[in-house]
């Protein structure tokens, strides 16, 4: 108790309470740098604390080509994929080595999402989506460029009608299915690929056969920057920098889209979104530099199923950029250069901050999680604006 007494008196933010820093090396080596300490709560008392036993220790740095910065990570099988501004790297997650280049000279990749059938969809500035599968050759996998969408013969069919445009900015006018401004975020579920751009649009898409864009509606009064599919009730969720979030309902065919409810708490733009539970608790992130937890409520009609408020984590001292949920505990990125760990649910008043994880120079931009063998073992990878991937083992008993 004097210990912990001890803690709350330097401040939970003191990096004594986690620091037993050794020394880190970098350029994909393993690192000897350690954290380890019991953690509390910021805004509660000892008596509702858990205390929670957290190590982590950075097991690997990728530094990739020089001025380049990372934009985007995501985990598909056995790969890590980074996306950098001009290309996208793809890492052997057992050894970290690297395995492809591709997409050399896109613009700008804001998102990744992956299909059932192994496509996989990119999302780029320059308003457009690109479609890639995975060929085999002399024995290795390569990725190939098959599509970008809208496809050529979904704009031709549809430029023949002129109700088929309408009104992007003051001047100009484009088809409904294109996306007029960068395209910040892609999700897939059941067969369709949710897109979300700068236009303020949400978009549905066939992942398969013609690709077809299925339906599209006007999200938000500002730009939308992130997107994600509920697996536990098929609705889709948008969060904007107009500070909203908005709770889509979507048709079988993907061409009706209802809005079910509509979220406010941020006093900023909402960047970043991540589901915990199997789709029943709601992370958000945004430029306020907090994380609101919202819970999905257990009323009989449809309207009071959706989510509502439950807490908000603070400690990041800047925007957040990126979340993740794996095993029970939520990741966060921040442009305050740290990654944290946080525990949400009964017995920890609402939510905790387990440990912060630094080593970045620059906005960590975007954090993957990967479950461990054991369940109180996982491993997570930042990547940031100074162009580097970081690789951290993370042990948690409770």
């Amino acid at each position: 108790m004097e210990e912990i007494q001890s803690w709350l008196a330097n401040g939970y933010n003191s990096t004594s309470i986690f620091s037993n820093d050794s020394s880190s090396n970098s350029s994909a080596t393993t690192s000897s740098e350690t954290h380890s300490a019991p953690t509390l709560c910021e805004d509660s008392t000892l008596e509702s604390t858990q205390i929670i036993s957290v190590s982590h220790f950075c097991i690997a740095s990728i530094n990739t080509t020089k001025a380049a910065q990372i934009t985007c990570l995501a985990v598909h099988n056995s790969n890590l994929y980074a996306a950098t501004l001009k290309e996208i790297n793809v890492f052997d997650l057992t050894t970290l080595s690297l395995l492809h280049t591709f997409g050399s000279g896109s613009v700008w990749v804001k998102s990744i999402a992956f299909g059932d059938d192994g496509r996989i969809f990119t999302a780029h500035q320059d308003c457009k989506i690109r479609v890639w599968n995975i060929a085999t050759s002399s024995g290795k996998q390569k990725h190939q460029l098959i599509s970008t969408l809208p496809t050529l013969k979904d704009r031709f069919f549809k430029c023949m009608l002129a109700k088929n445009y309408i009104q992007v900015r003051r001047h100009k006018r484009s088809l409904w299915i294109e996306h007029a401004d960068a395209v910040s975020g892609l999700a897939t579920s059941d067969g369709l690929l949710y897109s979300v751009s700068w236009d303020k649009s949400l978009k549905a898409w066939k992942t398969t056969s013609d690709m077809r864009c299925l339906g599209s509606v006007t999200a938000h009064s500002d730009a939308v920057n992130a997107v994600l599919a509920n697996p536990l009730d098929g609705t889709v969720i948008t969060g904007s920098a107009d500070g909203l979030i908005k709770i889509w309902t979507v048709s079988g065919d993907g061409k009706v889209h209802r809005l079910l409810t509509t979220l406010s708490k941020h006093e900023s733009s909402v960047n970043a979104l991540a589901l915990g539970r199997v789709g029943s608790v709601l992370f958000s992130g945004g430029g306020d530099h907090v994380i609101n937890v919202w819970d999905n409520g257990d009323g009989e009609n449809e309207n009071e199923k959706c989510f509502v408020f439950s807490c908000c984590l603070k400690g990041h001292g800047g925007a957040i950029l990126s979340l993740v949920h794996v095993k029970g505990v939520l990741i966060s990125g921040s442009s305050d250069t740290s990654v944290r760990m946080w525990k949400y649910g009964n017995g920890y008043s609402g939510g905790c901050c387990l440990a912060i994880m630094e080593g970045h120079s620059k906005p960590v931009k975007s954090v993957v999680g990967i479950p461990g063998d054991l369940d109180h073992v996982f491993t997570v990878y930042s990547g940031s604006l100074d162009g580097e991937i970081r690789a951290w083992k993370v042990v948690i008993n409770f």
